[in-house]
C-alpha cells in the first residue's frame, strides 16, 4: 500500500482528534444508539444511498436498482433514498467516508469502479486508503461483461495489425479526462504500439455511439453490455467489427473469435501493467459505507447486499433493465484491492503516466 508520510501523518491527527472527541460522545444517547441491534437500529430509518453522478448515469442506474430492494434484505427493513452528488467520480465521497463522516450507518454511497485505483497510484486529491474503506459489495465483478474496442468496418481495419499500420486516419471517440474510455484508448495504444487519433470530451458513451453512426469517429471502447443496447444494428448487421476485449480471463462466450487483451501481452512487466489496469472490471460497481460503521450494522448491509443479489425481484428487475450484474460480497472487492495493491512501482508508475495524459 503505497500511502504518503504526509497523508499518513494527516489521517493520524485525524483519526486522534476523532478519538478524543468521541471518548465523550460515547455517553448518554449516543452510547444507548450505538448498542441497539441493527434491526432496532433500522427500523423505520431512512438510509441514504450517495451516488457521486447525475441522473441516467450508469451508477445512478445501477444504485438506484439497488434502492429498490437492498432495504428489503437489511434487519429492520430501512427505506433506501438516492442522492445524487456529482463530483470527481467519487473521490471526495471516499476520502469523508475515510475519516469516519456519517458512519451510524444511515449513508452508504458508490463510487466510479476506478475510485480504489486511483487510491493506489496516490492521485490527486486522494486521501483515504481503499483498504480500510467499509465495503459492502460490488454489483458487478464483470463475468458477464467485457470491455470492447469496437471499430466501423468501413474503415477497412479487421484486426490490431491492421491498427498498427503507419498512415491511418481513424478516429475514436472518447469521455473526459479519466473516463474509462479514454484511459484503455491510451493503455490499448501504448501496450500494442496502436496508430489511431483519440476524439475526446464526450459527455457519456451514447453521445459516442451517435458519433459512430455519423461518421464523426470510427470506433469507440465501450461496455459489451452497452454496446449491445445501443448498437445492437450495427453488430447485427456488421456494421461495426471487435478488436479486443479488456476486462476477461477468457473470451466472452459471445465473442469467441476476438482475443483477450491477456492473450496478447507476453511479457512480464506488460502483464503486470495490463492486471493492475484491468482491475476496475473486477469491482465494476462497488457499494460502500464509512469507515467505523458499527459491526453488526455493516455485517447486515453486507449481507443483506448478498441476499439481495440471490433474490428473484432483483435479477428481474434487472434483466428488464438490461443491467449486466454478477454481484460478489465486500470481501471479494477488498481483495481485488489487495491483489492490485501488490503491483511493483514500475507498473503503477506506468499506469499513472498514463492518467496524467488523460
Amino acid at each position: 500500500m503505497r500511502i504518503s508520510a504526509g497523508l499518513t501523518r494527516r489521517g493520524l491527527m485525524l483519526g486522534a482528534a476523532g478519538a478524543v472527541s468521541g471518548l465523550g460522545a460515547l455517553s448518554g444517547t449516543a452510547r444507548t444508539a450505538a448498542a441497539q441491534s441493527a434491526e432496532a437500529f433500522y427500523a423505520g430509518r431512512t438510509v441514504t444511498l450517495i451516488v457521486p453522478f447525475g441522473p441516467g448515469a450508469y451508477y445512478d442506474i445501477g444504485a438506484r436498482l439497488v434502492a429498490r430492494h437492498l432495504g428489503d434484505h437489511i434487519p429492520g427493513k430501512p427505506r433506501i433514498i438516492v442522492e445524487n452528488q456529482p463530483t470527481a467520480g467519487g473521490i471526495g465521497l471516499a476520502n469523508r467516508f475515510a475519516f469516519g463522516a456519517q458512519n451510524d450507518g444511515s449513508v452508504i454511497g458508490v463510487v466510479q469502479r476506478a475510485v480504489p485505483q486511483y487510491a493506489l497510484i496516490n492521485y490527486q486529491s486522494i486521501r483515504f486508503d481503499p483498504l480500510k474503506l467499509s465495503w459492502i459489495g460490488s454489483v458487478s465483478a464483470y463475468a458477464n461483461d467485457a470491455y470492447v474496442l469496437l471499430i466501423n468496418t468501413k474503415s477497412g481495419i479487421r484486426t490490431l495489425t491492421d491498427l498498427q499500420k503507419p498512415g491511418l486516419k481513424i478516429r475514436l471517440g472518447s469521455g473526459r479526462a479519466g473516463s474509462a474510455n479514454l484511459i484503455f484508448a491510451l493503455v490499448a495504444k501504448n501496450l500494442f504500439n496502436l496508430n489511431y487519433e483519440i476524439v475526446r470530451g464526450y459527455e457519456g458513451t451514447a453521445p459516442i455511439f451517435l458519433a459512430l453512426r455519423r461518421g464523426e469517429v470510427d470506433g469507440l471502447f465501450a461496455d459489451w453490455s452497452a454496446i449491445k443496447v445501443a448498437a445492437a444494428d450495427l453488430w447485427r448487421d456488421k456494421a461495426v467489427t471487435a478488436l479486443v476485449q479488456f476486462g476477461r480471463k477468457a473470451r466472452h462466450p459471445d465473442l469467441p473469435d476476438v482475443p483477450t487483451a491477456r492473450e496478447l501481452v507476453h511479457d512480464p512487466a506488460e502483464r503486470q501493467f495490463l492486471n493492475f489496469a484491468e482491475l476496475p472490471f473486477f469491482i465494476a460497481l462497488p457499494v460502500l459505507a464509512p469507515s467505523g460503521v458499527p459491526a453488526e450494522r455493516l455485517a447486515a448491509l453486507q449481507s443483506g447486499f448478498m441476499a439481495m443479489a440471490k433474490d428473484p425481484a432483483f435479477v428481474g428487475d434487472a434483466d428488464k433493465m438490461k443491467y449486466a450484474v454478477d454481484p460478489i460480497d465486500g470481501d471479494a472487492v477488498r481483495a481485488q484491492i489487495a491483489d492490485a495493491a501488490k503491483a511493483p512501482a514500475d507498473a503503477l508508475k506506468k499506469f499513472k503516466d498514463i492518467i496524467a495524459t488523460s
